[in-house]
């Protein structure tokens, strides 16, 4: 599921884009969940959610989309841009704002498929490397190699990693099958753990890294149950490592 912000003053153009990501989700089998602005100062007072794509028009009244994506990507430079506008002489200024990409007026079908599927697969290598954290309110993409370990407490998601704690509302399972593609492995029912900053292992207690260049240590428990396959698990990174 790719989250769109699609960001024009003329509800016409907003239209046809919403009708060239449906065409382009059945003929390709993905899914998009699109939300339309016709103001971008709209857009602004809501973009804090976490938008995979923002397609923005250049020429709106009270905002340009250029003054848009300079205010957006103030607080956020993840997300990918694509303007779309009639005006092709932006498209230099565009990469002071990181835009991926341009798609002139009038559209077609064509250009706008071919351009797209860059993006998306742009996106998707990257979201297999991040995870996004819900923090209050304020979305926060982690790095998942920066991400030390992983523990739940009452419903609440607690993201250690290397520069901070992050915590967020949800449920260790629905997380566990990507964290476990990316070299994460529980150490007991609550935790998992990232094996890249696994110091040592001790008895039944694992001794997890702070991040390069120092020596601070972590103690995390490893349950009975779950001991055998963690250092199993453990022993095999160790040697596609080596």
């Amino acid at each position: 599921m790719f989250n769109v912000a699609i960001v024009d003053d003329e509800r016409s153009a907003i239209k046809l884009l919403e009708d060239y990501l449906a065409r382009y989700s059945e003929e390709n089998g993905c899914e998009f969940r699109f939300t339309a602005y016709e103001n971008p100062i709209a857009f602004l007072e809501n973009s804090k959610q976490a938008y995979d794509l923002v397609l923005m028009d250049i020429e709106m009244p009270d905002m340009t989309g250029m003054d848009a994506a300079r205010k957006f990507r103030e607080y956020n430079n993840s997300s990918a841009l694509i303007f779309v506008t009639n005006m092709a002489q932006y498209a230099i200024e565009g990469y002071s704002v990181n835009a991926d990409d341009f798609i002139v007026k009038p559209i077609s079908y064509y250009d706008f498929s071919m351009k797209l599927a860059r993006v998306l697969n742009k996106i998707n290598r990257s979201e297999v490397e991040k995870v996004t954290v819900n923090c209050d309110g304020m979305y926060k993409l982690l790095p998942l190699s920066d991400v030390r370990y992983v523990e739940v407490r009452n419903h609440t998601l607690v993201y250690h990693a290397v520069d901070g704690v992050y915590e967020t509302r949800g449920v260790l399972k629905r997380v566990e099958s990507m964290l476990t593609s990316n070299d994460f492995v529980r150490c007991n029912n609550y935790c998992l753990v990232n094996l890249r900053y696994v110091a040592g292992v001790k008895d039944f207690t694992v001794f997890i890294s702070y991040g390069r260049g120092t020596k601070e240590r972590e103690e995390v428990d490893i349950s009975h149950p779950r001991k055998k396959g963690f250092i199993k698990a453990l022993g095999d990174y160790i040697g596609e490592m080596v």
